[in-house]
């Protein structure tokens, strides 16, 4: 019989009965670690064995585990034994979960005793400095070792989150950085020290590991925002303005009526980036973001996909085509990146995910603008191999289709030409690596900065613009060029 029992949060006044009656029983215990505050107060005929060598010898925390589950597992093999580890069995025990996996495998009898977890006792001195949490309001738990090794913590910011373990000053900056991935540097959360009666103190973010306060029983406090900042609030809100009791507006919308709404906040996203306005462009990211929502939604209640369907995808699609970062492929260089990406998206094609590509300018999306779409073709024709051998060629290409315009015979034929001229100059973008619809929308608010200045120096001077001449016209312009 293997024995697992809960030691409690720190105080041996609560060990449960149950625990305290089987310390009593047994002549030796295994424990986890020595190093926790009920250890003194166990029964003093026990003989203790632990395992703190093995977090000494700064072996990473896996390979330390898998020691200690060798070592119990061989131990109960000879005979009745107990292991106690710190809090409940079953919160926060990495150690005690593999124990179970391999006595179910083993047909080893477990008995499991619980202690109170570290949850309970923290609540509790929270709640000295702070409104009482009660964890059945959505209080998430996470492990201060797993959340330190991500970039973004996997935690809604509308409800509130306790991380345990945070014992070092490490381990504390590792965590700050990935929750400052979500949270304000200032925002105020709260350290929670000793397991029993514990302090609670208030700290900003970014202040965490300034810190000396960490120990195994240290815990980090997170409250909850006090406004909808997460993704599954902003769920909450279109899925309500959808239900029969929300707007009957929002309730008409189809994807088909979405789709021009799209179009233009994807437009101003745009225009806030070329003009540098950051607040801008936190707005109209967040109207692009209700319009993918809202398309959800509709689809949702269609049952024909839910947004979870839509992140999974997106999110097995980004790990699939980066295996140089979430797998073994090696690359050196942005065109190795590339090289591999454009091959997993043809194989993608070809083990039927979507419909077969049979031409190498296949899957530019017909809506683009016409100049980003020029852009796209060419830059696809060139990878298959249809390409100019250098700049040259393209820019005397783009003078051969120029003298075309000016030759051609009539205006549908000018037309024409016109295009071809248009596609030409776009495909000397592509070869300088310029992005084609972007400097030209530079290029239109820079004609629009000048033309107004322009305007105001003409009024400024008591002139009428349309009573100019052209050269009149020309000299201001080229004042303004030279004033900027």
């Amino acid at each position: 019989m293997l024995t697992i029992l809960g030691l409690g949060p720190g105080d041996p006044q609560l060990l449960t009965r149950e625990a305290w009656d089987a310390l009593n029983a047994t002549d030796e215990v295994y424990l986890r670690t020595r190093k926790h505050p009920t250890v003194p107060g166990l029964p003093g005929h026990l003989t203790l064995h632990d395992f703190d060598e093995l977090y000494e010898r700064g072996d990473a925390f896996a390979d330390v585990y898998a020691h200690i589950v060798d070592a119990v597992m061989a131990a109960a093999q000879q005979g009745d034994i107990v292991y106690a580890v710190p809090g409940h069995p079953l919160v926060g025990e990495a150690t005690v979960h593999a124990i179970l996996q391999r006595a179910r495998a083993s047909r080893l009898q477990v008995r499991l005793i619980a202690g109170l977890s570290f949850i309970e006792p923290v609540l509790q001195a929270i709640a000295a400095a702070l409104p009482s949490v009660d964890p059945l309001d959505g209080l998430q738990v996470c492990d201060a070792l797993e959340l330190a090794a991500l970039h973004h913590p996997p935690l809604n910011p509308d409800r509130p989150a306790l991380v345990a373990q945070l014992y070092s000053r490490a381990v504390a900056s590792d965590v700050k950085l990935t929750l400052m991935n979500q949270y304000a540097p200032d925002y105020a959360v709260w350290a929670v020290r000793g397991g029993t009666e514990g302090s609670c103190n208030a700290i900003p973010l970014h202040q965490l590991d300034h810190r000396d306060i960490f120990d195994p029983l240290t815990s980090l406090y997170i409250p909850a925002l006090p406004a909808t900042g997460g993704f599954e609030g902003l769920q909450e809100t279109v899925a309500h303005l959808r239900a029969p009791n929300g707007c009957p507006w929002d309730r008409e919308q189809t994807h088909e009526s979405l789709r021009q709404d799209l179009l233009e906040e994807v437009y101003e996203v745009l225009a806030a980036i070329d003009e540098g306005d950051i607040a801008g462009l936190q707005e109209e990211l967040g109207d692009v973001l209700l319009n993918a929502i809202m398309l959800a939604q509709i689809a949702t209640e269609a049952e024909q996909f839910r947004m979870i369907d839509v992140i999974g995808e997106v999110d097995a699609k980004l790990k699939r085509r980066h295996p140089h970062v979430f797998g073994d492929v090696v690359v050196n260089s942005v065109g190795d990146v590339l090289t591999n990406w454009n091959a997993i998206k043809q194989q993608e094609h070809g083990n039927g995910g979507k419909p077969a590509r049979e031409s190498a300018i296949d899957g530019i999306p017909p809506a683009l603008p016409a100049l980003a779409q020029a852009q796209k073709l060419a830059h696809k024709a060139e990878r298959a191999g249809f390409r100019f051998n250098n700049h040259e060629q393209r820019l005397n290409k783009s003078h051969e289709e120029l003298d075309e315009v000016l030759t051609a015979r009539d205006n549908d034929h000018r037309r024409e030409e016109l295009g071809d001229l248009l596609f030409t100059v776009a495909d000397v973008a592509d070869g300088y690596h310029i992005d084609a619809e972007t400097a030209l929308r530079e290029a239109n608010q820079k004609f629009s900065r000048r033309f107004r200045a322009m305007e105001n120096l003409v009024c400024a001077r008591n002139q009428d613009m349309a009573a100019m001449s052209g050269a009149e016209l020309q000299a201001v312009w080229q004042e303004v060029k030279q004033g900027e």
